[in-house]
This record gives C-alpha cells, sequence and structure tokens, in this order.
C-alpha cells in the first residue's frame, strides 16, 4: 500500500508546485519529497516491527492533511486511507490464523 501510495503523494506534490498553490512553489515539491521520505522509511521498517505500520499512519495522516493546501487531494487520501485500513484489518486477521494453524500442527 505504501509503495502506490509513494507515487501518489509525488504527484499530488508535483501538483501543488505546478498550480503554484502555496509561496515559494518549491514548498510543494519539500512536501512531496517529505511524504515520500516517509513512505520509503515506513516501507524499510514494516518488517521489524510495528514502527513500520505507525509511520504508515502518520503518512495517511499527512495525506489527509495535504486536503488543506489542495481540496481534491482528501478524495485521493481518503481512498488510500480506506485501503491502509482494510489491509490492517485483513493482515491481522491472516496473522491470527495463520498462529492458529501453526499451534495446531
Amino acid at each position: 500500500m505504501l509503495g502506490f501510495e509513494l507515487i501518489v503523494v509525488v504527484l499530488i506534490g508535483l501538483s501543488i508546485f505546478g498550480l503554484a498553490l502555496l509561496e515559494p512553489r518549491e514548498l510543494g515539491l519539500w512536501i512531496a519529497g517529505g511524504l515520500a521520505l516517509a513512505c520509503l522509511l515506513g516501507l524499510g521498517f514494516m518488517r521489524m516491527g510495528r514502527i513500520g505500520i505507525a509511520i504508515g499512519w502518520l503518512v495517511h495522516l499527512l495525506m489527509l492533511a495535504t486536503a488543506i493546501i489542495m481540496p481534491m487531494a482528501l478524495v485521493v487520501g481518503v481512498i488510500f486511507t480506506a485501503l491502509w485500513v482494510y489491509c490492517m484489518v485483513k493482515g491481522a486477521q491472516i496473522d491470527r490464523q495463520r498462529a492458529a494453524w501453526l499451534a495446531a500442527q
């Protein structure tokens, strides 16, 4: 999920830059870079414990916050947050089923 979102946050930042929604214009690129770096950190730490998941939640919160600058980003943020929540719920369910299966073996 964060890998796909990485592409989207860069495109949102480029849109903010291209539409000159902030002054200075380069601030849109800095926002995109920061969110992209957070996505990469979340991806890197995902297998090392809960820190990657916490970073993922932070990325989604920040992505939703970009709607203050560009309101259409809210639509994309809500869609990706819904997909993230689904992945977290389904992943936990799969982990519980796998643990039960391993305990039964």
